[in-house]
């Protein structure tokens, strides 16, 4: 099985309206995803900011519960938070996690795109030999497209079995399932 990681950017993504943009840091973010990335057992989740105000408050919210008053109070926050990494870039996480660089990127997206590959088949490419993987998450309304044409692979969308087709899941609703249909290989019943 391979090594897998996730990194949620904060720039390059877009806003409502298409624009390159760089979005603030959520406490919900940090907390959320870190707990589903330690439950599927992802082995990092890199938040990436530009801004080195931002990086500073993620990791004080990352110390608070691994090694503040947090921990003292829920201890079971603190080893979900261990796995919180905060670089100022995705080639940072890149470098961090695969060494030299040498990491898949595999990006996102809530759009549907020719190519994409599907739940299934990445699953079972994650269960083959191969450099360590590094899924993408876009704050905003989603990755620019110049990481999404950087990246090695895009993973189909969630589908919404609505009949209007709405697909606007919240970044730590939609990491959550990712993961589940990705790494969730316990044996069924």
């Amino acid at each position: 099985m391979r090594r897998v990681a996730v990194a949620l950017l904060h720039h390059p993504v877009l806003d409502r309206g298409g624009e390159i943009v760089t979005t603030a840091i959520t406490n919900l973010d940090l907390h959320d995803i870190a707990r589903s990335a330690h439950t599927f057992a992802l082995e990092r989740f890199y938040v990436a900011h530009p801004i080195a105000a931002q990086r500073e408050l993620a990791q004080r919210v990352r110390e608070h519960w691994v090694n503040g008053s947090g921990r003292r109070r829920i201890p079971d926050r603190a080893p979900p938070m261990r796995g919180l990494v905060i670089v100022d870039s995705l080639d940072a996480a890149k470098w961090d996690f695969g060494g030299e660089g040498v990491a898949e990127l595999w990006a996102t997206s809530a759009s549907a795109g020719e190519g994409a590959l599907d739940h299934e088949r990445a699953a079972a490419r994650l269960g083959e030999p191969g450099p360590p993987v590094l899924l993408l998450f876009g704050t905003g309304w989603g990755l620019a497209p110049e990481v999404v044409a950087r990246s090695d692979q895009r993973l189909a969308p969630i589908a919404s079995p609505r009949p209007d087709g709405y697909n606007h899941l919240s970044v730590r609703a939609a990491a959550a399932i990712l993961f589940d249909r990705l790494l969730n290989r316990a044996p069924t019943q």
